[in-house]
């Protein structure tokens, strides 16, 4: 491609739109600083081949556009794109919900709002079905006993609370008190006192179930003395629970380990059920998925009761298997329905980026997830200056909350794989449904998302903005309508090369995720007077075409026909065009669709001129992919002849046909000589290469002209570097024999 802009001519272009002077302002009133001046000078046309390498290499995992779109791979009909390897399927993950399933995930509220004193029966009831490591335990009660109170560090439904209420029941605490969560630390030692209704018997217990602290009102060490002497007079005990973010100055936290999902879920059962009936239940594929999946203890206890109901066939087996994704899209509705105590602002935002930069890398996220925590305190209050703390996150508590992972692996670069420290939700479903609930549950958020998307398209990064296509492309399949014409529309009339690439990917990415009417907005846009929205469908009929591929090349024969028919003679836009219309071209042909484009290019290929240059121009750039991308790999469209000679033999003759009209052809020859000593000198480096080579080069002469232009190339062609020509020119031209 040229380094001129499609729409570049200004006003006087039909439905162009603002000049590049003017700038794009749906792109610029994102942009803080304006940056309409820098963010022309870094738009730089990629070619569609480039631009589909990108694609793939940087789409997330959920979407499966790689078996979709490579050369030689299978066809992938796509039921399949919401979850990897799963029993739910697109539509269920990704589209509007019909049906919400709202589940207890524990027996105890898990905010107490007054202090009250609980029911031996269930502490009993919990007994039954805890489970945890004896050696954590019994250092836990060696500990408590010691000190009489116990602060329990861990994160939200682990199971905290539990090992709390179970380490006084192992004490024999009773009767045992639930502290208001509000205490404030200082009143603590006031709270922990006999009431007259205990008689002065027993060993008395107290739980507070997540301290509420502040940074100016951490709990302290002399609030631990205060309440320990107090206990000490009563013969009792205390055990304080807290997360991870809790303000403590001077006193030493206990960190709670929580025991294996699997353990609490055989407890569970066996607690409601037989021994052979647990065994069977836990058994069974859907549960065997639901451990998998890294769910929350709370919700593997709810589970467990499901499943109970379902071994004394109360409910059915679709409750079972619709049980995992219910309890996903509960704990997502959490995360944005709770106030900022519990999920700051900073949290959410990070939350929405990681959904946008699943198994990408960490600081990357984390860089750009403080950039949409700007635009959302500018929603929530336009009169404040947006600030982002430089320091003090703490990388594994956000990662906990999010139930996230970090890990070690490779990101693709333009130079080659680098290693990096990538982030993943631990669950690969969370992705889409939290951006759905965000996008169709939260509509207040849309102005700061879309400013986001924007500065992403906007991105100098490939990665960056393949996941602005793919975070747009979830957003169209909850919400197609306010998502063109909030932000895939915008980009697609947009004068700069990479938004109307983003739009691309993201209408792509849409479809591959099963989206509706993607097909029929790109035969709409193919025809449409704005010429950008045309350049648009162009470079999207080459990725969904071989899906489609008679129609895909039936509307590029169409736009090739309007460039030729146009009364003034092609400009600049239209030449950019025509390069465009012969790179799609050449993606369908190395797609899995490559026979049938094969066929529907040489069927068309005498209509007209417009339509064989656009067949020869495609063909010819197939021609120079290699392997690898790789300077001397095997060229892939000769891969294929020398597949086809013994698989497909119609191929074959195709390839060879297209070849000889190329080279007969007076706009394409030159191209096409060129291209024939890029093999040869391949070939000499090649072995696979020169045998493809020697079998092509017969077919191509079937009259005397034909032969001598390809003996002439043989025998004069230079070796690189201005050598003698290689040794392989001379064994190659005994090929005809």
């Amino acid at each position: 491609m040229t380094g001129q802009e499609p729409g570049a001519q200004g006003a006087a272009a039909p439905g162009a739109g603002p000049s590049p002077e003017q700038g794009d302002p749906a792109a610029d009133e994102a942009r803080p600083d304006g940056g309409a001046e820098e963010a022309e000078e870094r738009d730089q046309p990629q070619n569609a081949w480039s631009a589909r390498r990108d694609l793939i290499d940087h789409s997330p995992r959920t979407m499966n556009v790689g078996a979709r779109t490579r050369f030689g791979g299978g066809y992938v009909a796509g039921d399949q794109h919401g979850v990897s390897g799963g029993r739910v399927t697109g539509d269920v993950i990704m589209g509007s919900k019909t049906e919400v399933h709202h589940w207890s995930f524990s027996g105890l509220s898990t905010a107490a709002s007054a202090s009250g004193e609980i029911p031996r029966a269930t502490l009993d009831r919990l007994a039954a079905s805890f489970v945890a490591a004896e050696e954590t335990v019994g250092d836990l009660l060696d500990r408590l006993r010691r000190e009489r109170v116990l602060v329990l560090s861990g994160a939200r439904f682990t199971g905290r609370r539990t090992a709390a209420l179970m380490l006084l029941h192992r004490l024999g605490a009773s009767p045992v008190h639930l502290l208001d969560r509000d205490t404030s630390p200082g009143a603590l030692a006031e709270r922990c006192t006999a009431s007259a209704e205990d008689g002065g018997q027993g060993t008395r217990g107290y739980v507070l179930c997540d301290l509420t602290t502040r940074r100016g009102n951490p709990l302290r060490e002399p609030h631990l003395l205060a309440v320990r002497d107090r206990l000490a007079e009563q013969g009792a005990y205390l055990v304080i629970t807290v997360g991870p973010t809790a303000a403590l100055e001077d006193v030493p936290a206990a960190g709670w380990r929580p025991p294996a999902a699997e353990e609490v879920l055989a407890a569970h059962l066996r607690a409601r059920t037989d021994e052979a009936t647990a065994a069977r239940l836990l058994g069974l594929p859907d549960v065997k998925e639901f451990l998998g999946r890294g769910h929350q203890l709370r919700e593997t206890a709810a589970f467990a009761q499901l499943l109970a109901r379902y071994a004394a066939e109360e409910v059915t087996e679709r409750a079972v298997a619709g049980f995992s994704l219910a309890s996903l899209e509960n704990q997502v509705q959490e995360w944005f329905e709770e106030d900022e105590s519990a999920v700051p602002l900073r949290d959410k935002a990070f939350l929405v980026a990681l959904a946008a930069f699943d198994g990408g890398p960490y600081a990357l996220t984390a860089e750009l997830s403080d950039l949409l925590y700007r635009f959302l305190q500018k929603t929530d209050n336009p009169a404040r200056v947006p600030e982002v703390p430089v320091f003090g996150t703490h990388v594994g508590k956000r990662l906990q909350l999010a139930r996230a992972r970090l890990y070690e692996d490779d990101q693709h670069t333009e130079w080659g794989p680098v290693t990096q420290t990538m982030a993943a939700f631990t669950d690969d479903r969370v992705s889409l449904v939290l951006l759905r609930e965000v996008w169709t549950g939260h509509p207040s958020a849309r102005p700061a998302l879309i400013a986001w998307l924007r500065r992403l398209a906007d991105d100098g990064r490939p990665l960056v903005r393949t996941r602005a296509a793919s975070t747009v492309a979830v957003l169209a399949r909850a919400d197609l309508p306010s998502a063109m014409a909030l932000v895939i529309e915008p980009w697609a009339t947009s004068n700069r090369f990479r938004h109307r690439l983003v739009a691309v990917n993201s209408l792509t990415l849409a479809h591959f995720s099963d989206t509706p009417n993607i097909p029929r907005i790109l035969d709409a846009w193919s025809g449409s007077e704005d010429r950008r929205l045309r350049w648009v469908a162009v470079r999207a009929y080459a990725l969904i075409g071989p899906e489609r591929p008679e129609q895909a090349l039936a509307a590029l024969r169409q736009a090739a026909r309007r460039l030729y028919a146009e009364p003034d003679g092609p400009d600049d836009f239209d030449r950019e065009m025509a390069a465009e219309l012969a790179e799609a071209v050449e993606l369908l042909l190395l797609s899995p669709a490559a026979a049938e484009v094969l066929a529907g290019l040489l069927g068309h290929l005498d209509d007209d001129r417009a339509v064989r240059d656009l067949a020869l121009g495609g063909f010819i750039n197939a021609c120079r992919r290699t392997e690898g991308d790789e300077r001397y790999g095997l060229p892939l469209v000769l891969g294929w002849y020398a597949r086809a000679v013994t698989d497909d033999e119609t191929a074959a003759q195709g390839i060879a046909r297209l070849w000889r009209r190329a080279l007969g052809d007076p706009h394409a020859t030159r191209p096409a000589l060129d291209l024939l000593r890029e093999w040869v000198l391949i070939a000499d480096r090649s072995t696979a290469t020169e045998w493809a080579l020697a079998a092509l080069l017969p077919k191509l002469v079937t009259t005397e002209p034909e032969y001598q232009r390809l003996s002439h190339l043989l025998r004069t062609m230079p070796g690189e570097d201005g050598n003698p020509p290689p040794p392989v020119a001379a064994r190659l031209l005994t090929a005809f024999g």
